[in-house]
């Protein structure tokens, strides 16, 4: 909400600018802040970072991809729920993924922002095989641009807030 706001007082700013050019017969165009083209209606700052992380990481860059995680932050994939309390806990977790993926849809959904993925194959150890071009759904909370809780959904069952995703 807050990079919303900044945003919007950035692009009211250049065309304050824009307005004093001086009396010069120039056109001059505004354009609105970049907004994401991911539909679902999701917080664009939210949709930043889900979509830097699975970028980084469809790209093979645990690393980078490990960057918006928050520490100390948790991960559910499945029934297995991980305390990721340090760096190389987050970027194990990230190594782990066998899937890259493409952000196609964010929604808000409570606290927590659901993204759903068309899964790649990616560089790295693992291998996406026959989950290519599957689709899948995450739960992320996010907080100060950092994943704080990453939680895999089941296509059609609710969220960790009873939504139906």
């Amino acid at each position: 909400m807050l990079r919303t706001i900044t945003a919007l007082l950035a692009a009211l700013a250049l065309i304050a600018i824009a307005g004093c050019d001086g009396g010069s017969d120039s056109e001059t165009t505004i354009t609105a802040p970049d907004v994401p083209d991911v539909p679902g209606g999701a917080d664009s700052a939210d949709v930043e970072v889900i979509r830097g992380w699975v970028d980084a990481l469809r790209g093979g860059d645990v690393e980078a991809a490990s960057d918006f995680f928050a520490i100390p932050s948790t991960a559910e994939n499945g029934p297995v729920v991980m305390e990721l309390d340090t760096r190389a806990a987050v970027v194990r977790f990230n190594r782990s993924l066998p899937c890259g993926a493409k952000l196609v849809r964010a929604e808000d959904t409570g606290d927590f922002t659901t993204a759903t993925f068309r899964l790649t194959e990616r560089p790295g150890p693992g291998v996406c095989g026959p989950g290519t071009g599957e689709l899948a759904e995450t739960a992320f909370k996010i907080e100060d641009g950092k994943i704080v809780d990453w939680r895999r959904q089941e296509l059609g069952t609710p969220n960790a807030e009873g939504h139906a995703v």
